[in-house]
């Protein structure tokens, strides 16, 4: 593994300042700007979408989808009767809806799918949609339990078709350019990791709204339990299904998983060696099963893209103040907080007699008996994206399509999708059998 330092950093910087010469000015101390070429299709290009899973994620996932040029809508699935009413009047009434997904995967024109099911439904869907020759787009994380992952990992390999994992950072503005920086030794050797999501609503804290017509008349609540515990219909287990065992993940598989993905596209890493985690149910004693403040610490070993470091993460529930979300890597000579539209680089105002930006190049070595004071860096450079950028969500659906059309490969596949949920889903193991769980990121097992 070839060492990042500051000197392999200011070597790269200088040559792409070079190569800037006499072309449009693209960077500047505080802001960079990026361009991407329009997507490019012909009438035989056109993809057919359907969405499993209609309530809020698979809606805010099909508005963006459809934002792409070429995309159309001709099916939609859900188990509760008034999303496929609202499907109908959000995309036309000649779409076709049903409860059962099998119907969808039918469909020899549905040429992909948005599962936006919760995590519970996950695998089973996606095999299956890839075996009936769709391309996926399955919602993060994507697997509900760890010995999921594997048979979704194989059903890629052997049909060949596109799969995505929706952790939309993954293809942001913000995600790469901290990569570049990385990759350019800007904060020397990575050291340290961490990572905080807060939410300080009662819908961010998964209390959706419960319609009023909720019933065993309007849910298929026998097919929504099928592959779980079997019980009485209960709107909150249904609606607000993030907050029970049985089908979500907690807040490490909603919220855990993007900082994973993130932090392992900017390292180039498969993740972790040992997970432990701590937390409890501070505030929201509603009857859910799942903590409202989660901590978790995570020891990679050296890999081929990084050396070893350490990673924590927190997520609060329970927040009265901020709301928000960071990724911040330290190193040895500097550090970086990205989200997925900045990225704040910090670096140590340290004298190196080889740094072209530290280097005194006046005659005058000494003034007044003194060494003369030498011109330095800023200490802080923020790169933010450009006016005008639709956004993360936007390109991975881009990305995504891509795949479907061309065959083209995609920001976060299976294997991709499976490293970055598993840290996730043993956060929860560690959580719940209070104990550390030591995981094989080469061979996705635990040891």
């Amino acid at each position: 593994m070839a060492k990042n330092t500051r000197r392999n950093f200011l070597k790269r910087a200088a040559a792409a300042s070079g190569a800037l010469v006499g072309a449009p000015a693209l960077l500047s101390a505080h802001t960079e700007t990026m361009h991407r070429a329009a997507p490019s299709f012909s009438a035989n290009d056109q993809v057919n979408l359907a969405v499993i899973g209609a309530g809020g994620m698979g809606v805010v996932d099909s508005q963006t989808a459809l934002r792409i040029p070429g995309v159309r809508m001709v099916a939609a699935c859900d188990l509760y009767d008034g999303r496929l009413a609202a499907a109908k009047d959000r995309w036309g009434k000649d779409i076709m809806t049903t409860r059962d997904y099998r119907e969808v995967l039918a469909r020899p024109d549905v040429d992909a799918v948005i599962i936006g099911t919760p995590d519970h439904w996950h695998k089973e869907i996606s095999v299956a949609a890839l075996e009936a020759g769709k391309g996926v787009y399955c919602e993060k994380p994507m697997v509900h339990s760890i010995g999921e992952g594997e048979a979704v990992v194989a059903a890629q390999q052997s049909t060949g078709k596109t799969f995505q994992v929706g952790s939309q950072g993954m293809s942001s503005l913000g995600n790469e350019k901290a990569r570049e920086l990385f990759q350019q030794g800007a904060i020397g050797q990575l050291v340290y990791a961490e990572g905080f999501w807060a939410r300080n609503s009662p819908t961010g804290a998964w209390q959706y709204t419960i319609p009023q017509d909720a019933s065993p008349k309007t849910v298929d609540w026998d097919r929504y339990i099928a592959n779980t515990t079997k019980r009485d219909f209960d709107p909150l287990r249904f609606f607000r299904w993030r907050n029970y065992r049985d089908y979500g993940t907690g807040m490490s598989g909603d919220l855990y998983v993007h900082l994973f993905s993130s932090l392992h596209f900017v390292t180039s890493s498969i993740g972790p060696r040992q997970v432990i985690s701590t937390g409890g149910l501070r505030y929201w004693k509603d009857g859910r099963e799942v903590p409202d403040v989660q901590l978790g610490m995570f020891d990679y070993g050296e890999q081929a893209g990084h050396p070893a470091f350490n990673l924590s993460l927190r997520c609060n529930f329970v927040d009265g103040v901020s709301g928000s979300t960071y990724l911040r890597l330290v190193g040895s000579e500097g550090a970086m907080d990205i989200t997925w539209t900045d990225v704040y680089l910090r670096k140590n105002l340290v004298s190196d007699p080889l740094d072209p930006f530290l280097q005194n190049k006046s005659s005058e070595g000494v003034v007044g008996g003194e060494p003369r004071k030498m011109m330095l860096p800023p200490k802080e450079m923020h790169y933010t994206v450009q006016q005008g950028y639709k956004g993360a969500h936007y390109d991975h659906f881009n990305n995504f399509f891509n795949g479907v059309r061309h065959g083209k490969a995609v920001m976060e596949d299976a294997v991709f999708g499976y490293r970055a949920a598993a840290p996730a889903l043993l956060c929860n193991d560690s959580y719940f059998e209070k104990k550390i769980v030591n995981w094989d990121p080469v061979n996705m097992k635990v040891v």
